[in-house]
């Protein structure tokens, strides 16, 4: 057996989630292919698992969210993203012509790298940061461009 599949299937068990096949193609899929959308994942993955839908593919996402194997993140006017990459609150650069998006690690020190001057109470898990601009390609080739949404 694959060792990173033996990698994802003892992740699940240890979140408390059953090492599904569907599960585990979403992990595979959201580790070649970080920062997908919920259709990208279900295009990646539908060839391995046939019987699957897109409705499967949002329930595995939500399921893998919800227990903080994966991270979901949503730039404005974009559909919601899903990565693998958890746990460091890292941010996000996003290109607005194409839509690529690349992490950035945490601006300031250690996590949550941002503090509210006033938490009014809060307890600060996570800051979320997304920076805007224009990717290398967008301002080489802005005629070329198109959104794409991936990372």
């Amino acid at each position: 057996m694959d060792d990173a599949i033996s990698r994802y299937k003892q992740e699940l068990r240890g979140v408390g989630l059953r090492a599904t096949s569907g599960r585990v193609a979403v992990l595979r899929a959201l580790e070649n292919s970080p920062h997908a959308t919920a259709e990208t994942v279900f295009t990646l993955i539908r060839g391995d698992l046939p019987g699957t839908s897109t409705q499967a593919v949002y329930m595995v996402l939500n399921d893998l969210t919800r227990t903080g194997l994966i991270r979901r993140f949503e730039p404005a006017g974009s559909a919601a993203l899903y990565e693998r990459r958890i746990g460091d609150n890292h941010h996000h650069l996003v290109c607005d012509e194409c839509g690529v998006v690349r992490d950035v690690d945490c601006v300031v020190g250690r996590a949550p790298c941002l503090t509210p001057p006033d938490d009014t109470g809060f307890r600060v898990r996570e800051a979320e940061v997304t920076f805007w601009g224009l990717c290398e390609r967008c301002q080489a080739n802005p005629v070329d461009a198109g959104p794409v949404f991936s990372g």
